[in-house]
């Protein structure tokens, strides 16, 4: 292998690296955003649970009809 196979190969994988931490950045942002609607659905369901409205059936908990 000569020197000029090795600069392309670490010209590769240098890019590679800089797409997979881009990648990395992007799904570190989706799961902060995923993580944040997730904490308020359920404070929306406690809330609603706590009011008695039984807007949110959780688990095994039966709708109000039955």
């Amino acid at each position: 292998m000569n020197a000029t196979e090795i600069e392309e190969k670490i010209a590769h994988l240098t890019r590679s690296i800089d797409e997979l931490s881009d990648e990395l950045i992007r799904q570190n942002k989706e799961i902060e955003t995923l993580t944040r609607q997730v904490t308020r659905l359920v404070q929306r369901a406690a809330n609603s649970e706590n009011e008695g409205t039984g807007g949110v059936i959780l688990g095994d908990e039966r709708p109000p009809h039955y």
